[in-house]
């Protein structure tokens, strides 16, 4: 998944569609049989993929409501500010302004740091589940006689349209958990009932306070 996570939805997933395309290529003289496969969702919806997405969650919730309790501070200071027009000293609604502004500068730094996290760890599970993916699709292909294998999720993949009928991407989700199966881990990590990999939702992004004139 090229995933770009963000707590609660799995973002753009991306593995190297041409590895998939090029999976069993079928023997000289043989007829071509095609199949269709949604690659973000067989990576989002085998086990692995699933207990990988539940345990990012948890790992990254403590840093979005860290962000969150920023924003709110932020908010409060802007808040005071503006009941304060008329009451505030021109130094209080100075040292609010200046205040503010630190508090925004280093919530967009932590926000940027956070995402940029998030993105490493959620492309380390995509490479590892696309790996394992890919060697299941090329058995899978070469089994059944599969020339090309094309993926539903590219956006640069023409598929206008595909009987469900050629559609391999459960067969596949199927195998995958057949040859991968996982175990809950010991701290109460999630199992495969787990939602699919999230997204940060990040704050919105902070602006700078300054006191109105």
């Amino acid at each position: 998944m090229k995933i770009r996570m963000v707590l609660p939805a799995l973002a753009t997933l991306c593995i190297l569609p041409a590895a998939f395309a090029q999976a069993g290529a079928a023997p000289a003289g043989a007829s071509m049989k095609v199949g269709v496969m949604n690659v973000q969702v067989a990576i989002t919806s085998t086990a692995e993929g699933k207990q990988a997405a539940a345990e990012l969650q948890s790992q990254f919730t403590p840093r979005q409501t860290d962000l969150q309790n920023m924003q709110k501070q932020i908010d409060e200071i802007r808040g005071r500010l503006q009941t304060g027009q008329t009451t505030l000293s021109d130094d209080e609604k100075a040292r609010l302004a200046r205040e503010g502004d630190q508090l925004t500068r280093n919530l967009q730094r932590k926000q940027q740091e956070s995402q940029d996290d998030f993105n490493d760890a959620q492309q380390d599970v995509v490479n590892r589940i696309g790996r394992k993916l890919v060697e299941i699709l090329d058995g899978y292909s070469k089994q059944n006689g599969l020339a090309l294998v094309l993926d539903t999720s590219a956006q640069q993949t023409p598929v206008i349209y595909a009987s469900n009928e050629i559609d391999i991407t459960q067969e596949i989700i199927r195998l995958y958990d057949q040859k991968y199966p996982v175990t809950r881990s010991s701290g109460g990590g999630a199992g495969a009932g787990a939602s699919a990999t999230p997204k940060p939702a990040a704050p919105k992004p902070a602006t700078p306070l300054a006191p109105k004139p």
